[in-house]
């Protein structure tokens, strides 16, 4: 029987997209620099990012601070929605809310998503395999992030709604071997300086004093 460690599982969501999300802005392109600094002593073995150029690019950006680091495109690491609950899954008091939230999701989003979420979890969770801990970064988008969080929790699989990701922040996952999976980091910017931090986020959702 093949020997099992522990994986490490680094999210971070892409750089700030500009208007038209076909790529980063100055800013975004800083953010996935300053984030690749940060990795760098880190020894990752492998870098995934989803097809989209805004994850695309910062990928490219972290990885050129991280040397030797293979990058990898992943479909399942892409911009979809995990889960679209039924009204009989969700608090009563916020329900209306909720779904209102994704009532723009289309058909193909409803169909697609919940197919690229199982590929995420087989694709990216769970211990390592070979004796030794690995360590993967995953560049993505903040359904993703969110949908990856609530699994590790074993929270409902609505629960992901209402987990919000800021650009270019790290979260880090832990997957040990005969333990429950936990959170080691959540939304993490101390990489990036006061006027890069909380980009993505609603006004309303944060205070610059952190």
């Amino acid at each position: 029987m093949t020997e099992a460690a522990t994986r490490y599982l680094y999210l971070a969501r892409h750089g700030e997209a500009t208007p038209d999300e076909s790529g980063l802005t100055p800013g975004g392109r800083r953010q996935a620099e300053l984030l690749g600094r940060r990795l760098r002593d880190v020894p990752l073995a492998a870098i995934h990012h989803g097809p989209l150029p805004r994850a695309e690019r910062t990928a490219h950006l972290i990885g050129g601070q991280c040397p030797g680091v293979p990058l990898h495109r992943s479909e399942a690491a892409g911009d979809y929605v995990p889960h679209v609950p039924a009204r009989a899954e969700l608090p009563a008091e916020s329900a209306d809310t909720l779904l209102a939230f994704l009532a723009g999701a289309t058909e193909e989003e409803r169909r697609r998503g919940p197919e690229l979420a199982r590929r995420a979890l087989e694709s990216f969770t769970g211990p390592a395999s070979g004796g030794e801990d690995r360590h993967e970064l995953v560049v993505t988008h903040a359904f993703l992030v969110a949908w990856l969080v609530r699994a590790a929790l074993d929270a409902p699989a609505w629960r992901w709604i209402g987990l919000r990701v800021a650009n270019a922040a790290l979260t880090v996952l832990a997957y040990p071997p005969g333990r429950p999976s936990s959170v080691v980091l959540l939304n993490d910017m101390r990489h990036l300086p006061e006027e890069l931090r909380w980009t993505g986020f609603p006004p309303d959702r944060h205070d610059r004093r952190i």
